[in-house]
């Protein structure tokens, strides 16, 4: 009876600790953002992003992301559902660059300082890298000027034309969704104006960020040797 009764507190000891130690495994789980909006911000449980809306994954599964049916990664830009405009008048989606390393600055056409660097910096890159495996891409921070119209314009003024440059214009709330993916910041700050931070990004043909460059007239020398080894993979 003794042993009988000894063999039953032990059996609750152990199915105590054993929960215990699965409730400490399941508390030191950290989650994260696959597009890392917040940066390398966590949190202790599931969720959703507060900036771009995606479900956050387990920081660990970045090591090896989970690709859907399609094969695109949890990381990837090609999950966003939002709709653009091309120069062309073109409506397309982010999965239709699938294929292609990209590389991707946002401007509108109206800015008189820095966009103009930063397009310059585009074509530099461009022609650096001189490979038709990539296409070069401008998100307008200011869509409700830049129409289609518009962007077919400022692609011809700044000599961006070709299959190989693609100018977008998105619904307001997606250009910020994007920006958020981007870690890009604006603002606007007269009608006609905005602040902005100048940011050029990299992406795999899986839509996945690589590299990214911050300022104006930098050497671009580690990014265009980025954007030729993801051409080669």
């Amino acid at each position: 009876m003794k042993t009988s009764h000894l063999k039953n507190i032990l059996s609750l000891v152990f199915l105590i600790c054993l929960f215990a130690c699965q409730t400490q495994v399941n508390s030191s789980e950290q989650y994260i953002c696959p597009m890392k909006c917040e940066d390398h911000k966590t949190y202790d449980h599931p969720g959703t992003c507060p900036v771009c809306k995606m479900d956050l994954v387990k920081v660990s599964s970045l090591e090896a992301p989970i690709l859907d049916e399609d094969g695109i990664s949890e990381e990837s830009i090609f999950n966003l559902q939002s709709e653009w405009k091309t120069q062309d008048n073109e409506t397309i989606h982010l999965t239709d660059l699938r294929g292609k390393v990209l590389v991707v600055v946002m401007i509108y056409t109206s800015c008189e300082a820095a966009c103009p660097r930063l397009v310059a910096d585009m074509r530099n890159i461009y022609s650096k890298v001189d490979n038709p495996a990539v296409d070069y891409v401008l998100v307008s921070i200011d869509p409700e000027k830049d129409t289609p119209e518009k962007l077919k314009a400022y692609a011809k003024e700044e000599h961006l034309e070709g299959d190989q440059w693609i100018l977008l214009q998105g619904k307001l709330d997606d250009v910020r969704e994007f920006s958020n993916v981007l870690s890009m910041k604006y603002k606007k700050i007269s009608p006609i104006d905005f602040s902005h931070t100048n940011i050029i990004s990299v992406f795999d043909k899986n839509g996945v960020l690589q590299h990214q460059q911050e300022g104006l007239g930098v050497s671009n020398d580690k990014l265009v040797q980025e954007v030729k080894a993801l051409i080669e993979e």
